[in-house]
């Protein structure tokens, strides 16, 4: 991984098993105040890390201390077609938020999932938010039970994928 200079030193690295609970801490407490939340986040990321499907989970450290989190998981697509990964949760704690943490999170996990061989990556987010890293509302890609506008795509490469999408099952844990 690399070191990325904000106003302070942070490294993004990949979790580590000491890594886990100031994970779901941070988690908890980025999404706790979201309106939009379920509050689940930081169960979800157990669940999957339970069912080895987090492909990619990278923590940025600052002063040996983590404090942000991103997670990519597979996802089926109805098409069939392989190598598509789901980004999120993503969480940075909040008295850090807005500082390019969440940024830097994004573009190595992204740049990591590129060298996996992925196809591609969505999300369900805010648009604005996430179109600075190319991801764009697709006309040809669903999530049951979410609002288009929410739901995000960024193929990596000339894509013929169409269908709806499933993100893996431990995105309904709750507990």
């Amino acid at each position: 991984m690399h070191e990325v200079k904000l106003d302070m030193n942070i490294i993004i690295r990949n979790e580590n098993e000491s890594d886990v609970e100031a994970i779901s801490e941070i988690t908890k407490a980025a999404f706790e105040t979201l309106p939009i939340s379920n509050h689940t986040e930081q169960f979800i990321i157990c669940a999957l890390r339970d069912a080895n499907a987090l492909t990619i989970s990278l923590v940025a450290e600052a002063e040996k201390k983590v404090v942000g989190h991103i997670a990519f998981s597979p996802v089926t697509i109805s098409d069939g077609s392989p190598d598509w990964y789901g980004l999120g949760p993503i969480s940075v704690v909040p008295e850090l938020q807005k500082q390019g943490i969440g940024k830097s999170l994004v573009h190595e996990g992204l740049s990591s999932l590129k060298a996996l061989g992925a196809k591609g990556c969505v999300l369900v987010g805010d648009p604005v938010y996430y179109q600075r890293f190319g991801f764009r509302n697709p006309t040809d890609l669903f999530i049951d039970g979410v609002p288009q506008q929410y739901f995000l795509a960024l193929p990596f490469e000339e894509s013929k994928t169409s269908g709806t999408v499933v993100f893996h099952e431990g995105f309904s844990a709750n507990g």
